[in-house]
């Protein structure tokens, strides 16, 4: 098959193999359709941007390009909207969690906001703040996917992941960011219903 763009941006990715240090672990809770399962990993799928996210930001374009990457690796083939059987819906949201353990929102040139499904409202990030601060400063990434039946729009699988490296972790953000956060995401997919389990990683 040809070529995507998504494929494309997914060429420069680093190698999550050739980490050693902790960086912490990636939270990881998925909801599926128990009668549905067996409709899941294969055939035609689009991935798209959430409803309320920016569906042209750049920011969003490595998160969509890492998704793509792991559907492909558990046995779908991207397609255009017309000619797919599901839909992969893809929103995101950074923050930053400070020394004290309050979370803000983030905007950076790394981030949009979005939120679908399971997990709520949409919540737009438009507050710039500086990132220079304190070593203990951890740079959160929430990645939610939500893979629907392209016909009815019903809902077949929910997922999100929450990663807080730390701000200055080569994890924290652009494309490894978005590749360690899909990996994690798509771990054992399509796992269990209602499940949260951690996927640690390394940098």
């Amino acid at each position: 098959m040809k070529a995507t763009p998504l494929a494309m941006v997914m060429a420069s990715a680093l190698s999550l193999a050739a980490c050693t240090t902790p960086s912490g672990p990636v939270e990881v809770t998925r909801f599926v359709a128990p009668d549905r399962v067996t409709e899941l990993g294969s055939g035609p799928i689009f991935v798209e941007s959430a409803p309320g996210g920016e569906s042209d930001s750049l920011a969003l374009a490595p998160y969509k390009a890492a998704v793509a990457e792991e559907l492909r690796r558990l046995g779908y083939s991207e397609s255009d909207r017309a000619g797919a059987g599901q839909i992969a819906r893809v929103s995101l949201v950074r923050y930053v969690v400070g020394s004290g353990g309050k979370r803000s929102p983030v905007s950076v040139g790394v981030g949009v906001g979005g939120s679908t499904g399971s997990y709520g409202s949409g919540v737009g990030l438009g507050i710039g703040i500086n990132l220079g601060g304190g070593a203990k400063d951890r740079l959160g990434t929430e990645l939610s996917v939500a893979i629907t039946d392209a016909a009815s729009g019903t809902s077949l699988w929910e997922g999100r992941a929450d990663f807080q490296p730390p701000e200055d972790s080569p994890l924290a953000r652009g494309t490894a960011n978005a590749q360690t956060v899909a990996s994690a995401l798509f771990r054992e997919f399509p796992g269990n219903n209602g499940e949260t389990i951690e996927v640690e990683v390394t940098e």
